[in-house]
Formats: C-alpha cells, sequence, structure tokens
C-alpha cells in the first residue's frame, strides 16, 4: 500500500533531481524530450510545472490512428491545460485519443465529425466522474480544462480546440525565404472582443454574463475561457449548489449551459512550404508572440527546440518581474505560478517527403512529463 502511495506521489510531484528515462528527461521542475521521431518527420516536447500539482497534460500518439490495423494512420497531438485542479486534463489525456481510434474505426477514416465525436464522449466520460464524486468531492465540478488536438493523416492537419491553448504553423515564404506565423487554432477566451459578443448573443437576457474584474474579462466574473472540458459547475444546474463552494456559486438560477464543450474544429490541407508546428498551452503565450516562437525554432537546432521555448519563455517572465532567470528557477511548484503558469510545448516537424508513406516505422507514444496515472478516476 505504501509502495503504490509513494509511487502515485512521485507521478505527481516531480523529483527535484535529474534523471533520465527512454520517455524524456526531468531537471526538477523541467520535463523534456529533446528529440524523436513521428511517422511525419521529427518532434520536440517540453512542460514546466509552476502549480503545485501539474495541471498541464499532453500526448503525442503517432501510428495507427484506430483500433483497426488497416488504419488511418498519422499523428495526433494534444495538450490539455486544466485549472481548477489536475482532474479533468489527466482524465483527457486518458480517454480522449481511445475515444477518437474509436469512432475512427466506426467510420473507417478520420473526419472533423470523427474528432467531435471524440470531444463529446470525453466530455460526457467526465461529466459521469463529477456524478459518481459529487456526494464525497463536489468541489471536482469546479475543475475543468482546456482541450487543443492537431491530428495528421492523408496529407491533412486537423485542429480542435476549446479554451484558450495555441497551434501555430510555421510556413516558409517562397519569394523572401522569411518562414510566416500562421495561427491556425480559435481561441476561447474572452479577453477576445468577438469572444465576449458571442457570449452576449448567446445570452441575451443576461447583461452580465461577461464581467471585467480586476481588469481582467470574466465569465460570469468566474473563468475567463468560454469553452472547456469539465467545469460542469457552469453546464448544469444541479452541480452549481451546496455543498459547492460560495465563490462558485451563481447567484441566480442557471437557464442554460453558461459554457460550451464544442471544439472548433477545422482542417487544412498540408503545403511543401508548411515547415512545423507549434502546440503550447497559454502559459508559452503570454510570454511570446507567434511570430517570436516561430523565429525561435526557424533560427535554431531542432533537438531542444520544445525547451529552448520553454526556457525563453522563463526568461521573459523573470524579466517581467525584474529578477535573474536563475533565481526563478530557484522558486518552487506552487509559489513559482505567481510568477508564471505550467508550460507545455510540442513542436513537430512535417517532412513532406514522407506524408505519402504514413504507415512506416515504429509507433510512438509518449506524454508530457513521461507521466502515467490510474486509469480510475
Amino acid at each position: 500500500m505504501l509502495a503504490t502511495l509513494m509511487k502515485l506521489l512521485s507521478a505527481c510531484l516531480w523529483p527535484s533531481s535529474s534523471s533520465d528515462s527512454s520517455a524524456g528527461r526531468q531537471d526538477g521542475l523541467l520535463w523534456y524530450k529533446d528529440s524523436g521521431q513521428h511517422l511525419l518527420g521529427e518532434f520536440s516536447m517540453a512542460v514546466v510545472q509552476a502549480n503545485n500539482l501539474l495541471e498541464d497534460q499532453s500526448q503525442l500518439e503517432s501510428g495507427p490512428l484506430s483500433t483497426l490495423d488497416s488504419g488511418p494512420y498519422g499523428t495526433f497531438v494534444g495538450v490539455y491545460d486544466g485549472h481548477g485542479g489536475p482532474e479533468t486534463s489527466r482524465f483527457v489525456n486518458d480517454h480522449l485519443f481511445q475515444h477518437l481510434k474509436r469512432f475512427a474505426a466506426e467510420e473507417a477514416c478520420l473526419s472533423m465529425d470523427v474528432i467531435r465525436k471524440a470531444y463529446e464522449a470525453t466530455e460526457e466520460g467526465f461529466l459521469g466522474v463529477v456524478t459518481k464524486q459529487w456526494p464525497v468531492k463536489p468541489q471536482i465540478a469546479a475543475v475543468g480544462s482546456c482541450c487543443l488536438v492537431g491530428v495528421i493523416c492523408g496529407g491533412m492537419l486537423y485542429i480542435a480546440n476549446v479554451g484558450d491553448s495555441r497551434a501555430v504553423l510555421g510556413r516558409a515564404v517562397k519569394a523572401t525565404g522569411e518562414v510566416i506565423a500562421l495561427q491556425l487554432s480559435a481561441e476561447h477566451n474572452v479577453s477576445i472582443e468577438s469572444v465576449r459578443q458571442e457570449m452576449y448573443s448567446l445570452h441575451p437576457d443576461d447583461s452580465h454574463i461577461v464581467v471585467l474584474k480586476h481588469n481582467v474579462w470574466r465569465v460570469k466574473g468566474l473563468i475567463q475561457i468560454s469553452r472547456s472540458i469539465g467545469d460542469v459547475y457552469l453546464k448544469k444546474a444541479e452541480f452549481n449548489r451546496e455543498p459547492l463552494y460560495t465563490k462558485y456559486r451563481l447567484r441566480e438560477p442557471m437557464k442554460r449551459p453558461i459554457l460550451s464543450g464544442e471544439p472548433s474544429i477545422t482542417e487544412h490541407e498540408i503545403q511543401p512550404h508548411d515547415q512545423f508546428l507549434i502546440f503550447a498551452s497559454d502559459g508559452l503565450w503570454e510570454q511570446m508572440s507567434n511570430q517570436e516562437a516561430v523565429d525561435i525554432v526557424q533560427n535554431h537546432p531542432r533537438n531542444g527546440i520544445a525547451r529552448r521555448l520553454v526556457k525563453m519563455a522563463l526568461q521573459a517572465a523573470a524579466k517581467k518581474r525584474e529578477m535573474r532567470y536563475t533565481d526563478l528557477k530557484k522558486i518552487e511548484r506552487g509559489v513559482r505560478r505567481h510568477f508564471h503558469d505550467d508550460i507545455t510545448v510540442v513542436v513537430i516537424f512535417l517532412d513532406t517527403n514522407v506524408m505519402s508513406s504514413a504507415k512506416g516505422g515504429p509507433s510512438v507514444s509518449i506524454r508530457g512529463g513521461g507521466m502515467t496515472f490510474p486509469k480510475k478516476l
């Protein structure tokens, strides 16, 4: 029993010493996989923890994208930025890709509809968890996660998102040789005027659906994002009542769901001049622009590029607080959250020469942080 408990603790709270594993390398609050091979090229991943418990989860799966041997084949990337706790992001990490494989097998292909169904099944699954745990752990109703997914399959790139993580493409401009940043994901953060307008139109009878609180726009004064997995307390009235903490409870009855779990999904045909993709939680984008991130990837070696992006973000966070990067690195998890968020970065390089032969090569399955959690939840 004690051994099992220690194993769980070591998964949640990273050791402060540096250690190697086949799935990556850990150094204090930083985990990284400097280089790996997916079906369509190389990849690099890095995660840095700021919260007391890591709320960011992520995964890269390359190989079969369904439960059938016949395929389809490709690469799946998921970045799940949790809030209120790690339960939802861990749940998404355990279930979303499995749902996608099941629906892809049923339809014998990958499509936007398959991805949408995978999101819906994951949302429903977590609602089941909340329903089951509500009597003993009611605060789980206020836990949620952003959910950014990218799938490369058959020369197509699918991007799905709820929340404010971001996918950015680095595309070469033939005439000039420069590489420009193209944001592929739609964000659902009410700091964006169009997202606020969407909320007003969905809730015309509620003038306080979005509130400016301490100079930050928030839905009902509570949360910055308008779409997520989880956050059941803002989707189902039966979970917005005692014994949920007062700070999460609405003053007036909930007439309709306030937040949505519906993903924004787009598809793009991959072009020969598409160089790489950067998937990252908002912890990165709070510290640098899309173009700054693309420039860093373009102008440095591929090996360790995700770790370099994380380091540049931490240096920017330190500079904002007028402190040295070396001093920031000494700050412990939990306290570190006052200086920056958890940051997850996955960089996928696109080798268009191998796009057509994406069935070859070994399958890859890796989680950011190299952590595996019990399937129960």
